[in-house]
């Protein structure tokens, strides 16, 4: 059973379309924790175009769960990372031009520079997960970076055409399989939404999904509570029939 990292950076996102101080993500994160979320997970860009520093500062002081920080690989958020002391660190590519985190790290390429730097955080009390697409040579090459964990990129499979969904599902069940083979823990996210997270909830070995957006937008019509609750109950107990029709081995 997968639990739920529940990501608010789009509420923090809707504050800075206004350079405001409402709404705050800071109190909305413990309406989420009540709403059973079972961790609370930010991205603090370099270009701080949603989460901010002091976000994530009172974040450190009241999340009661545990407290997940996406982050690009740079000297600054390593030493943010070392001051806060986050419950865990994720590493992700990251692009000024994006709209959103666009695909997964690429681990193989830049594997000297990583496996440092999952060193020196490990090695100071904070597990690292890395954020790739379930493909073996990065899963490889993330178990060789010492990392603990890795976190599936689920956004080709929910972005899929009807038609290819089911064999986008078939490789983040085999992306899992093989993590778990490399002595990798899995958690996964990106693009989920209530209307496709079951199928990835219903893989064996996943521990936990990240979503943000789909619940945010929900919660504009339910409420924060409300919309993490939906979505808990369907992580925690999905439908496990095929829903695509044909599978592929």
């Amino acid at each position: 059973m997968a639990s739920l990292g529940v990501n608010i950076d789009h509420i923090a996102g809707v504050r800075q379309a206004r350079r405001g101080v409402e709404p705050d993500p800071v109190t909305l994160a413990l309406l989420a924790e009540l709403g059973g979320a079972d961790g609370i997970t930010v991205h603090l860009r370099e270009d701080r175009r949603h989460i901010q520093l002091r976000d994530v500062e009172l974040l450190r002081a009241t999340v009661r769960t545990r407290l997940n920080l996406e982050m690009a690989a740079t000297p600054e958020m390593e030493a943010i990372a070392h001051r806060l002391r986050p419950d865990m660190v994720t590493l992700v590519p990251e692009k000024r031009q994006e709209v959103t985190t666009e695909g997964g790290l690429d681990v193989a390429s830049q594997e000297g520079e990583l496996t440092a730097l999952v060193g020196r955080l490990q090695g100071g009390g904070i597990p690292v997960s890395l954020f790739v697409d379930p493909d073996d040579h990065q899963l490889e090459a993330s178990q060789r970076s010492g990392a603990r964990w890795v976190e599936l990129h689920t956004g080709t499979y929910a972005e899929a055409p009807w038609a290819e969904q089911t064999r986008q599902l078939a490789r983040l069940e085999e992306g899992t399989v093989r993590s778990r083979q490399l002595g990798l823990r899995v958690n996964a996210g990106h693009g989920l939404t209530y209307q496709n997270v079951e199928p990835v909830a219903a893989i064996e070995g996943i521990e936990e999904l990240n979503i943000g957006h789909t619940i945010v937008a929900r919660a504009l019509a339910v409420g924060l509570e409300a919309a993490v609750r939906q979505m808990r109950a369907l992580v925690q107990n999905p439908r496990r029939e095929p829903l695509f029709g044909t599978t592929f081995p």
